[in-house]
Formats: structure tokens, sequence, C-alpha cells
């Protein structure tokens, strides 16, 4: 149940950041190598980012890591 609510939260992070630098899903699947259903399903917290996917997020979102993981 825990895990539920971090990936939740971590979802909502990078939607946040995302929407903040006016990136569309669709651009920042492009830029991570990744499908924008992906994406999506990373912003919903239905699947669990590996750590390497993470940087690439925060990367494209020119933030680092910890602006992503914070409340998780």
């Amino acid at each position: 149940m825990m895990e539920t609510k971090r990936l939740k939260n971590l979802g909502i992070n990078i939607k946040s950041m995302r929407l903040r630098r006016n990136i569309s899903q669709e651009k920042l699947a492009e830029l991570t190598n990744i499908s924008r259903n992906s994406v999506s399903l990373i912003e919903t917290g239905k699947i669990n980012p590996t750590i390497l996917k993470v940087l690439d997020i925060a990367r494209v979102l020119d933030t680092d890591i910890n602006s992503l993981t914070n409340d998780i």
C-alpha cells in the first residue's frame, strides 16, 4: 500500500514539473525515449520507473531528482 502512495506522489511531482515547464507528455516521451503511454502511466503512479528513467526525466525537466522524489 505504501509503495502505491509513493508511486502516485512521484507521478504527481513529475506531472506538476512537466506542466510548469510547458512540456507535453508527447515531448517528454520523445526526449526520454519512452512511449507517451508510459509517461501517462508513470504520472498516474501505475508503473514504477527505473531510477535511470527518473534521472532522464529530471534532466529533461531541468531539475534534480530530489525535486521529483520530494514527499515520497
